[in-house]
């Protein structure tokens, strides 16, 4: 009985190989990986389904217009609860952000890899949100405002401890977020091999198969998969808009 899960399976699992397309001869290259692969299948879906929910909407709503009109005015309104009426405007990137980061959270339940289980997406998020905060804090403070506020409050003294503090915003919330989704997907696979190799051979009783893996699903994919969704945007909202009002 091989119960054996080394790091060479290990790597297979989590790691895709790259496909390499020579543009320039062999070098410069560029790769198309699983997760590039996986992320444009997501936008398309949720482009695809966009304009379905949207097409011929009237001004009485009905059917799926109403489906639309919900998501939206929940996205809309949690927006408008975190950041204050006078940052509606952020509404869409916010709510966009949630629904991408729930069905990237979610996508390991197709059996592919979740692209935010690669620290290139999530790190892209968070840099994202970095340029947010600073960005729209230039723009309500003027610059000098914005370093006054960001870098020498409350004493000038805490200008080192605050920059530290800024450069490790970005760095926390994609470790947060690529943490939590990779260690579910490792809980997963490691029982899976489990319940194959050792099930499989002890107890070969199929429902085995399916009932211990089920419930573990629902928490480690579904809940925190929605739950770490809803943090990473919260706190983006959280962010910009204190950087905007200090």
């Amino acid at each position: 009985m091989n119960t054996e899960f080394g790091s060479k399976k290990i790597f297979e699992f989590f790691f895709d190989k790259p496909i390499h397309l020579p543009i320039l001869g062999d070098q410069p290259s560029f790769y198309i990986t699983e997760t590039v692969i996986n992320t444009w299948i997501i936008m398309i879906l949720l482009v695809v389904v966009s304009i379905i929910l949207t097409r011929n909407m009237k001004l009485v709503p009905e059917g799926k217009q109403n489906v639309a009109e919900i998501l939206v005015g929940l996205l809309t309104n949690l927006t408008g609860s975190s950041m204050g009426k006078d940052k509606l405007g952020f509404a869409p990137y916010m709510g966009t952000l949630m629904i991408f980061l729930v069905c990237s959270n979610l996508w390991g339940l197709t059996g592919m890899r979740p692209p935010t289980a690669d620290l290139n997406t999530t790190f892209a998020l968070s840099i994202l949100t970095f340029f947010m905060i600073h960005g729209f804090a230039i723009k309500r403070k003027g610059v000098f405002g914005w370093i006054k506020g960001t870098f020498f409050e409350p004493v000038a003294v805490m200008a080192p401890l605050n920059l530290i503090s800024e450069i490790a915003t970005p760095v926390s919330l994609a470790f947060r977020l690529f943490g939590n989704i990779v260690g579910g997907m490792i809980i997963m696979a490691l029982i899976y091999n489990a319940l194959g190799s050792i099930l499989g051979s002890v107890l070969p009783i199929p429902i085995f198969m399916l009932a211990i893996p089920v419930p573990l699903h629902g928490y480690f994919d579904i809940f925190a998969g929605v739950l770490q969704a809803f943090i990473f945007t919260m706190l983006t909202m959280v962010f910009v808009s204190m950087a905007m009002d200090d």
